[in-house]
C-alpha cells in the first residue's frame, strides 16, 4: 500500500496556520488547547499531514483573529506552482516571513514606532540589498496611504 502525499492546498493552509500562530507568538500547545486537540495534531495540521476540518478551521480563525479566507489566500492564482515550503510561487515574501529570521525581523520593525526611523531603515535595507522594489517612498501618493495604514 502506498502512502498518499498531502494535497498542496492542505500544505498551504497548514503553512498559513503556522505563520499566523507564530506571528501571534502562540505555541502549538496553546493553539491546541483552544481547539481541543493535542499539540501533535496542530503539528500535523501545520505540515499538511492531516487535513483540518471545516469546524476546526473556523475555530482556528476565531482564535487567531483572521477570517477563514486568510488560510486560502494565494491559492486561487492562475498557473501557480507549489514550492518546497508549501507556499505558491510568487509568495516569496510569505515564504521568508514564515522563517524564524523573517518573523524576528518583522517583529523588530513593528517595534519601531517612529515612521521616520522606519522609512530610513527601509532606505538602508534597499541600499544594502541593491534593490529598488516598488515600495512607496516619501513624496509618492502611495506613501501617504501606506503611512495612513500603519
Amino acid at each position: 500500500m502506498t502512502k498518499k502525499s498531502p494535497h498542496a492546498i492542505d500544505i498551504h493552509v497548514g503553512n498559513r496556520l503556522r505563520l499566523r500562530r507564530a506571528m501571534l507568538g502562540m505555541s502549538q500547545e496553546k493553539l491546541g488547547d483552544h481547539l481541543g486537540i493535542t499539540f501533535q495534531q496542530v503539528q500535523k495540521y501545520e505540515k499538511g499531514t492531516n487535513r483540518i476540518s471545516a469546524s476546526k478551521l473556523q475555530m482556528a480563525s476565531e482564535v487567531l483573529g483572521v477570517p477563514v479566507s486568510y488560510f486560502f489566500e494565494g491559492t486561487s492564482q492562475p498557473q501557480v506552482q507549489e514550492t518546497n515550503s508549501g507556499f505558491y510561487a510568487g509568495d516569496d515574501v510569505l515564504e521568508f516571513i514564515a522563517t524564524r529570521e523573517g518573523l524576528a525581523i518583522n517583529r523588530a520593525i513593528l517595534g519601531i514606532h517612529d515612521q521616520r526611523v522606519r522609512t530610513k531603515l527601509l532606505g538602508l535595507l534597499k541600499s544594502l540589498s541593491g534593490s529598488a522594489d516598488d515600495v512607496p517612498s516619501a513624496g509618492d501618493s502611495r506613501h501617504d496611504e501606506a503611512q495612513r495604514l500603519s
